[in-house]
């Protein structure tokens, strides 16, 4: 039986700690949590594939536990017929599908799992695959994705280090059926301080890192998470965020995998599969799903509730990663009636850190520190070193400690903590303030800051004010270069369909919502959609890019000059290319004012 406490409402925190986490026999490996599971749980469903049934999405392919753990035993089996060493590197490009599940728990057993988004470039992901230095390939065939396979043999013949390559949906499975299913063949087994996988960040402030996770790591999230109540009997999670991102892994992976729950996965495009998102709801009620945990963008995009539909089973949406807008989750809890529970982590974190207690709500807060898990606001230096502790409420940069923090960021040689990692203590970049009681209240990503004159604003309230309007289905606010306030901020919204709130109307509105005078964008954007990375969260450097594009081409419009402006983002820095036919003197003299860099090319030259 596996040892859960819960923790429903403030008071059971201190009680699951007056017991030492090294008392608990937690699984030395997420390998051998597989291997427990497997013989507590046997024959009943692990995972419902339901895009691999051959029919519809009511007739999946389903996996026990037991037949799981032969699916990991096959695939770590091959690894090592391939020439992997214990602690070798296996690289995977792959959609969410059984094999991938195999695929990466099956690294996991012998060595290292460096699942990576594979719509990435080409260059990007070559130099992730050259910093793990990664030996085995684990691409979506021909079959699964064409563009992905062709991209991951070029990546296989230009990296010297890697050994073999294997399609999903082709060879992989047919040579992994060739191998034993009821053991490992090799003696090395893992422990917690091995290293279990290699997770690139979400890189949404552009500049994604490699982020080890050990097994201790992977172990003590996996069963920190059943503290949460989410895995009680007859729980069913729903799955559709992509494996390469450590939400997936954990949250439709190995937690509910560890407290003995089926997951039903929504197949290789997860949330982007539109003709099943169609059927969403039924897909819930069919498999009496009782939980899902998905981004905003999700959310928003979920489609009506049919009026024949049994939502009964659904106990909870859990969210994150964004703010939600006020009106998608009174939407959803008053139409599903059930309530959406928020959670705040981070990739550095092996996942969470906070979740909202189910008898402990507090308005505003993204919920209450995790068993065993510590967190506090901090202030930093000019170098972002931590200098001195915030007091409760007082907002600084977010530093969390515990057995989920990694070891540091991959380098050359291994792990490096140098600049992340202070005394044991992760600095996650986040603003925030934690309550006395250790409830966490998030201000905005430190990186986001705009900077005003020398006055430092969050975003957040902005967006928050923005996404109060009822015809605002989304608001990003970033710093727009300024040549007299250094940034000003400016904000990028999406409409419901069929409204036809216009700029000037929108910052007005946020000018009446936001807490001070300075915050006020001086510039609303409509667009039709807003950037986002792989698993939907927003992207801003992309919009720090179209702001800094607005800026010159007003620049040239003022100037009478006729040019062309490519904008990128280098180091965190929004850089424009200008091209012009004209002589830009005055032009230059006033790029110089602006903190944005840029090249100039063209008759100037």
């Amino acid at each position: 039986m596996i040892d859960r406490p819960l923790v429903l409402e403030l008071e059971d925190l201190a009680a699951v700690e007056a017991e030492p986490l090294e008392a608990r026999d937690l699984p030395a490996s997420t390998y051998e949590l597989l291997a427990r599971s497997a013989a507590a749980h046997g024959d009943s469903p692990a995972l419902h594939l339901i895009t691999e049934g051959g029919g519809s999405w009511r007739t999946p392919s389903t996996w026990t536990f037991a037949g799981l753990l032969g699916h990991v035993h096959r695939a770590a089996n091959l690894y090592h017929a391939l020439g992997l060493r214990p602690g070798g590197v296996v690289g995977l490009l792959a959609p969410n599908t059984g094999a991938t599940y195999a695929a990466l728990l099956g690294a996991q057993a012998i060595g290292v799992a460096a699942p990576a988004n594979p719509m990435l470039s080409e260059e990007h992901l070559a130099d992730l695959l050259a910093l793990t230095e990664a030996e085995i390939l684990v691409a979506a065939g021909p079959s699964l994705a064409p563009a992905v396979w062709e991209k991951a043999r070029r990546l296989a013949d230009r990296l010297p280090h890697v050994r073999a390559l294997l399609a999903l949906g082709g060879d992989f499975e047919a040579r992994s059926a060739r191998q034993p299913a009821d053991a490992l063949v090799f003696e090395h087994r893992p422990g917690p301080q091995d290293l279990a996988a290699y997770f690139h960040t979400g890189g949404t402030t552009g500049v994604p890192q490699i982020a080890p996770h050990t097994h201790r790591n992977e172990v003590y999230m996996a069963w920190a998470m059943g503290c949460s109540g989410g895995f009680l009997d007859g729980a069913v999670v729903l799955g559709g965020l992509p494996l390469f991102h450590v939400n997936a892994l954990h949250v439709t992976g190995l937690a509910p995998i560890m407290h003995g729950t089926p997951v039903v996965s929504l197949g290789p495009l997860g949330f982007r599969d539109t003709s099943l998102m169609a059927d969403f709801w039924r897909i819930i009620e069919h498999y009496r799903v009782t939980t899902f945990s998905a981004v905003p963008t999700v959310y928003q995009a979920l489609p009506p509730v049919p009026e024949d539909v049994d939502l009964s089973c659904l106990r909870a949406g859990v969210v994150g990663a964004a703010p939600l807008p006020r009106g998608v989750r009174e939407a959803f809890e008053s139409t599903v009636k059930a309530p959406m529970v928020e959670g705040y982590g981070l990739t550095e974190g092996t996942c969470a850190t906070a979740t909202m207690p189910v008898f402990g709500h507090r308005a505003g807060s993204v919920g209450l520190r995790m068993a065993y898990q510590q967190i506090k606001a901090v202030k930093v230096d000019d170098a972002g070193r931590p200098v001195a502790d915030c007091a409760p409420g007082e907002v600084g940069v977010l530093a969390i400690k515990g057995p989920n923090v990694f070891p540091g960021y991959l380098r050359r040689g291994g792990p490096d903590p140098a600049g992340k990692v202070f005394g044991g203590w992760l600095l996650t970049g986040d603003l925030g303030h934690v309550d006395a009681d250790g409830y966490v209240y998030l201000a905005g990503r430190a990186k986001d800051l705009i900077i005003r004159g020398g006055h430092n604003i969050s975003p957040v309230p902005v967006e928050e004010a923005l996404l109060t309007h009822p015809d605002v289905t989304a608001a990003a606010v970033v710093g727009r270069p300024d040549a007299h306030a250094g940034e000003v901020p400016v904000a990028y919204v999406t409409l419901r369909p069929g409204t036809t709130a216009g700029e000037e109307e929108l910052r007005a509105w946020a000018a009446g919502q936001v807490p001070e005078p300075a915050a006020a964008p001086k510039a609303v954007y409509v667009v039709e959609s807003l950037p986002l990375t792989a698993v939907g969260k927003i992207f801003k450097p992309r919009l720090r890019e179209d702001a800094v594009r607005r800026v010159v081409l007003a620049l040239l419009d003022r100037a009478g000059i006729a040019g062309t402006v490519e904008t990128t983002t280098r180091d965190g820095v929004p850089h424009a290319e200008i091209t012009v036919t004209g002589d830009a003197g005055a032009l230059v003299a006033e790029l110089r004012r602006h903190t944005f860099t840029h090249t100039l090319r063209g008759a100037h030259e």
